[in-house]
C-alpha cells in the first residue's frame, strides 16, 4: 500500500514499561462489547489535540490492553429441552362424523437447519436454510469470533469461514432468537497460525501482515487491498487474509483473519503483524474499538480488547499503526 500520506505510528511492547499507544476506555458501548476496564478520556491525552496529517508524529502513551469477552447480548438459540412421549389419553366424547371434520390448512412452520463442512486451508463451508426469514441479520459465533451477515431473498445463506478449533461449533442468530448450530471436525487446524480481528461498524481497521521482510505495497506484504489467494495457503507459498461480515448492514460486526501454512512452508523468518486505521471523515475525533484473538500453541484463544481514541479531522489521511496488538509469527520452515 503506497504510503503518500504521513503515518502516524505508536510502536511499544505489551506488558512493558511503552505503550503501543491507545488505552481502555470505560464507555458504555465498551462495557456492552467488552466488559469494565480503567478509565482514562481523550481529554487527559494532549498528545491527540491538533495533530496534523503533514509532518506530525503522533506519541500516544499509556496504553492498556485487557482480555475479556466480545459480547453483543444477543440472545443465542439454546437446545431444545429432552421431549418425554406418552401414550394418548382415550377420549369420552363420540368420534366425530365424516362430513363433520374440517379441511383448514394447517399453520406454516418456519425450519431453521445449518450444515457445516471442511474444506481446503482449514476453512469450513457453512451454508443455513431459513426460508421464512429473508433478508434478515444473522449474527455468527464461532470459539470467540462475532460477525454479522444478511440472509438472502429466499432466506439463504453461504460463507467460507476460517476455522478456529478442530472440532469447529457455529452458532447462527437471528436477532428474534430463532437460529440454528452446525459443527464439523477441521484436522488441518494444527497446520495452520491463525491470527482475527474483529470491530463493530466502519472503523476502518485493517490487519497487515508483511511476509519475511516485505515491503509496504512489495509481494508478501497482505492487507484489504492484496488479501492473497487461499489457493496459496493450500500450496504453502504464502499466507491469506479473509474479511467476514455483511459491510452495508446497519452497524455491523466485521472481521478479518490473516492465516499462515506452517506446516507446508519452506521459508523460515518472520511474518510482521500490525493492526492500522486510517483517519478519515467516518472516525476522526471517535472511539473505536476492537478486539483480537489468537490461536496458542496449546490451542486456547488469547484475547485482547482494545479502545481507540482517534485524532481530530485536521489528521485526516494519516494511519494509525499499532504493531504490537497482534503477535508476530516465527517461522520455522520445513
Amino acid at each position: 500500500m503506497l504510503r503518500t500520506k504521513e503515518i502516524l505510528t505508536a510502536i511499544g511492547a505489551l506488558g512493558c514499561a511503552i505503550g503501543i499507544g491507545f488505552i481502555m476506555q470505560n464507555s458504555d458501548s465498551a462495557q456492552a462489547l467488552y466488559g469494565p476496564t480503567e478509565i482514562q478520556h481523550p481529554e487527559d491525552m494532549p498528545e491527540l489535540k491538533g495533530a496534523s496529517a503533514a509532518n506530525a508524529l503522533l506519541d500516544v502513551q499509556e496504553i492498556k490492553l485487557t482480555s475479556a469477552e466480545f459480547d453483543t447480548g444477543i440472545k443465542l438459540p439454546q437446545p431444545e429441552a429432552e421431549v418425554t412421549k406418552v401414550s394418548t389419553p382415550s377420549s369420552a366424547l363420540a368420534e366425530p362424523k365424516m362430513y363433520e371434520t374440517s379441511e383448514a390448512t394447517p399453520a406454516a412452520t418456519c425450519e431453521i437447519s445449518a450444515l457445516a463442512r471442511p474444506v481446503a486451508a482449514a476453512m469450513v463451508d457453512l451454508s443455513m436454510q431459513a426460508p421464512c426469514l429473508p433478508n434478515e441479520r444473522v449474527t455468527v459465533h464461532h470459539n470467540g469470533m462475532i460477525f454479522t451477515v444478511t440472509t438472502s431473498a429466499k432466506g439463504e445463506i453461504s460463507l467460507r469461514v476460517p476455522a478456529l478449533a478442530e472440532e469447529a461449533v457455529f452458532i447462527l442468530a437471528f436477532t428474534n432468537g430463532d437460529g440454528a448450530v452446525a459443527q464439523t471436525t477441521v484436522e488441518e487446524l494444527a497446520d495452520f497460525d491463525r491470527s482475527v480481528l474483529q470491530w463493530k461498524g466502519n472503523t476502518g481497521f485493517q490487519i497487515h501482515a508483511r511476509e519475511f521482510g516485505a515491503d509496504y505495497g512489495s509481494a508478501g506484504h497482505l492487507w484489504s487491498g492484496a488479501p492473497g489467494e487461499i489457493a496459496d495457503a493450500v500450496s504453502g507459498n504464502s499466507g491469506v487474509l479473509t474479511r467476514h461480515g455483511d459491510m452495508q448492514a446497519a452497524d455491523p460486526l466485521l472481521a478479518e483473519v490473516y492465516s499462515f501454512p506452517k506446516a507446508y512452508n519452506a521459508r523460515k523468518g518472520n511474518i510482521a503483524l500490525s493492526v492500522e486505521t486510517e483517519v478519515t471523515a467516518t472516525n476522526c475525533g471517535l472511539e473505536i474499538e476492537a478486539q483480537s484473538l489468537e490461536i496458542q500453541p496449546d490451542g486456547n484463544i488469547k484475547t485482547q480488547n482494545l479502545t481507540l481514541p482517534v485524532p481530530d479531522c485536521d489528521a485526516e489521511g494519516s494511519f494509525l499503526v499499532l504493531n504490537n496488538l497482534l503477535q508476530d509469527l516465527k517461522v520455522a520452515g520445513r
